[in-house]
This record gives structure tokens, sequence and C-alpha cells, in this order.
């Protein structure tokens, strides 16, 4: 890519000017930097997903012109996108060859042969995943291989991955990585979008950085550290491991006694007689692989889901099942995983966005004071270093600023519990270090503070308290001192169990 420059008119902010990338063949190429670096926008350039104002691609050495998704894949360019676009109803096979299916006679859907040559694919590339599996049922590790697997199907040599480790468990990256490695091997190339600095260290070649729609450097990863590729990311170092104060806990704010969650037509609880307090100025650090419970928890918790048996109490009142709306009235304070669906309205404006959880402080005889709203969503810009119009849509602006104005939003109200899932997932350094020192404030100032996350580094790294879910109950509750990731890791593989009564008990 020589020269590419993408400006987008409404808003004229130039995602990339005049960049350059080149990638070599057989590499794992890792490009990094803040949000709104123009990382994403440069690669949907080449995916065709956006045309370039000015510049050229080459393939090979040979100029192409890439003016959408099927004309890459017909050049052996696929993206694996940081949302996967899969049909949760439709099998492993019927997403991977939907677009391009095998028919019979020109005209009807060849479910067999789509098995088949799914099948193919998936034993050619040593993956181990059944394609008569409906997708609904598959893990987001299992998801993610299956959005590789479709790029594969189709074909292409070099394979471009946005984000790919952000909702992945430390074992899912593991597997991830290794499957990487083996398509390199076979004779793939892979682009790797990310913002986590030790895996780029770990998995790539080389580096590209981006600053600002621009390429700050190329390097050899082996020829730099974290701390030169972050000091290049935002143009000064920051913080790798987390300055927190000791202090001693307060009363008990929450408390789960006894709770299960069950599914209907499924024999195993999805929460199995979990017991666990939340105390103020805490923060109690939620570990887990993927379907074992985590997600269920953030919806009990969150009011989002009604349990069948048990009690969640907050300041010794029972409020359980008392529904989300409730919930926020009793103190709670939520940042979703999910921030573009759960977490805010993307058609909305950044100002409604920001008011959506308390609208009634600002109803003045039943009208909405646009004035004092104005005010509101001004200050909190202010505070949360903020970029973007108020009066833009959500869905404008970057995931990292999309994360700040949640955040605004929840600690405007009065809480003394909130739930942090995922908090950083696709955030960039900088982004991620605003974050933890805003959780580490919640905390000192006398929140309960709930972490659920898949990175273990966060988690090691800002719980006062570690939680593990293995199959939906609670197989250790530890403090935080000096316990190690692959300790975490035995208890969320299932290969140890501090409570094996309360297991007994409950079967």
């Amino acid at each position: 890519m020589r020269g590419i420059t993408k400006i987008y008119r409404e808003t004229g902010l130039h995602a990339n000017e005049d960049v350059s990338l080149s990638v070599e063949e057989r590499e794992i190429h890792a490009i990094i930097g803040e949000n709104g670096a123009g990382k994403t926008t440069l690669m949907k350039v080449l995916y065709g997903l956006e045309p370039p104002d000015d510049g050229n691609i080459f393939l090979r050495g040979k100029e192409v012109i890439i003016p959408n998704p099927l004309a890459a894949n017909k050049l052996g360019i696929g993206m694996v996108h940081q949302h996967f676009t899969l049909i949760p109803s439709f099998t492993v096979a019927e997403n991977i060859v939907l677009g391009i299916e095998p028919r019979t006679k020109g005209v009807f859907f060849d479910r067999e042969s789509a098995v088949k040559e799914v099948g193919r694919v998936i034993e050619e590339h040593n993956f181990h995943i059944n394609p008569r599996t409906r997708v609904s049922s598959l893990t987001v590790g299992q998801m993610q291989q299956v959005e590789i697997i479709k790029m594969l199907y189709r074909d292409v040599d070099l394979l471009i991955l946005d984000e790919p480790t952000s909702v992945l468990t430390e074992q899912e990256i593991v597997k991830l990585f290794e499957n990487l490695q083996r398509l390199v091997k076979a004779g793939k190339t892979c682009v790797l979008i990310t913002h986590k600095l030790d895996e780029v260290m770990q998995i790539s070649h080389r580096v590209t950085v981006m600053r600002k729609g621009r390429v700050e450097a190329v390097r050899y990863t082996r020829d730099v550290d974290c701390r030169e590729l972050s000091r290049l990311m935002v143009g000064k170092s920051v913080l790798f491991d987390f300055e927190k104060k000791e202090q001693d806990t307060g009363k008990t704010v929450v408390e789960l006694r006894d709770v299960t969650l069950l599914k209907k037509g499924q024999e195993r609880p999805l929460l199995d007689h979990l017991s666990l307090e939340l105390h103020a100025g805490e923060i109690v650090g939620v570990a887990g692989v993927g379907g074992n419970g985590l997600g269920e928890l953030e919806d009990v918790i969150t009011g989002l889901r009604h349990i069948q048996s048990g009690a969640v109490y907050h300041d010794q009142k029972d409020i359980t099942n008392i529904g989300p709306i409730a919930m926020r009235e009793n103190g709670l304070a939520y940042v979703p995983a999910d921030r573009l669906f759960r977490g805010s309205s993307v058609q909305s404006t950044i100002r409604e966005n920001m008011i959506v959880t308390n609208p009634r402080r600002f109803l003045r005889a039943g009208v909405f004071d646009q004035k004092k709203i104005q005010v509101f969503a001004e200050d909190l810009a202010k505070q949360f270093s903020i970029d973007g119009n108020p009066d833009i849509p959500m869905g404008m602006l970057s995931g990292g600023n999309i994360q700040k104005v949640i955040l605004a939003r929840e600690l405007a109200n009065k809480t003394d519990f909130i739930v942090f899932s995922e908090p950083t997932w696709g955030l960039d350094v900088a982004g991620s270090e605003f974050i933890y020192k805003k959780i580490l404030e919640i905390r000192d100032a006398g929140s309960a503070v709930m972490l659920i996350s898949s990175n273990l580094d966060e988690i090691l790294g800002l719980a006062d308290r570690l939680v593990v879910l293995y199959r939906g109950k609670m197989v250790a509750n530890l403090r935080n001192r000096g316990v190690s990731k692959e300790t975490i890791g035995e208890y969320m593989l299932g290969l140890k169990d501090d409570f094996p009564k309360k297991k007994a008990d409950a079967s």
C-alpha cells in the first residue's frame, strides 16, 4: 500500500494520511496504535470496505483495484472483523459457505456438499469443530475459528484479523496463536490489528506503529520491547504496573446467596448454588473460560436475568429478580462488554447516550431542559477527555471514546456498586490506562467493584480478590496476593477446586 489517504468528508477526519505499508509473504505483521490512529480504516481500504481518496495498492508487485470484499476475496485477501458476522441459527457449514453456496442443478442449496467441503477445509488446516454444529452453541473462541475458516474456504492467502483476542480467554488465545503460526507455515500471511503489546511481542515478526492517521515507525519485533512500542504509539511511556494502595474493605454492599440459574432443556445449571459477597472499597475480579457462567453472572447481578432459586441482596435488602431499572435505583452502575448494543444506542447522539440512564433529572414540567443537558454533556466530555461534538451519533466515535461516554454516564449517578465487563476490550494502551485509573478511583472512594475480564493481567493487576467460575460453580475465592496466571488457569480449566464438598452436595 503506497500513499493511502482516507478522509471522511462529513466530519473532516483524516483517518489515513499518506500511509504506506509493506507486508511480506509468510509473516505475521502487527499493526498497533491508539484508538483513532487509522489502523482499522487502513485495513478496510485493503479489504474493499472503504474506497481510498488517494494512493495505490499492489499485490505481489502488480497494482490492483479493490472495490468490495468480494473482489478482495478473489484476490486472496480475507478479513476477520472485531465483531463477528455470523448467523447464530445457522450451522457452521451454512455460515461458512454463505454467499457462495454449492448448489444442485444451479438452483437448490446442496447442504451435504457444503458440510463435506467445509469439513475438508477444517481438516486440512487442523481445526477441531463440527460443520453441522449450530453457531449459537459455540464459544466465542470457536466462533472466531469459524470466521477464520470462512476466509480459508474462500482460499485467501492474506488474512487480516482485527483485535482477534479482545474477548478470548487465555486458553483460547493460545489456541488462536497456534492456528496462526500453523497457517503461516502452510504459506499464509497474517496482518494482526491489536492493542495488546505483549501479544505483539509473542506472535509477530514485524510491527507497524500508527499515530494520528500516519505511520510512526516500522520495526522488527525482535528489536523492540513493550515500552518502546508504547512510546512510539502515544509519544510517551505509559504505566504497565498499577499502583494500588492497600485499604481495609468495608461493609457488604451486594451479596449472592446460593444463586441458581437454569436454562430450559439443559440439565446442568448455568449458575450452580453460587454464593458471593462484594464489599465496599474492594475490587472482585471474576475469571473463567467462556461458557462457564461469567456472562450469566453479569446478567444476574445487573438484573437482566431472573434466577430460579437463591437470593440477591443489596445493603441487606432482598433485591432478587427486581429487574435492571430497579437495580439502578438501588445503586447499580454497569459498564458492559457489549458497548455497541447493550451499552449504547449508536444511532442516538452522544448527548442522548449520556442522559439515558437517568433522564428524569433533566425534566422540567415534563419537558427536557436542553440547556441543563448541554451543560451536563459538556462537563462530562471535559472530565473524561471525550473527543467529539455531543450532537453527533454515538456510532461515529472510536471504541475508546464510546467506552469513555459509557463510563462517564455511569459514574455521573450516585453509585455504591459498579460492574465492569471487559472494560478495556479493544482499547489502546492509553485508553486502558485511563480506565484502570478510574476503576481504582471508584474503589478508593468506597464503592464495591466487580471486574469480569478475560484478561488475566488486568484482573491480577487490579483485583483485591479473585473469583473463578467453572461449569457455573465457584471453584476459587482468593485474596490477590502472589497468585500466578498459571494457578488461575488451573482453576479455570477445572483442574483445581477449593469447594469440592459444595460441589458434591450440589450434585
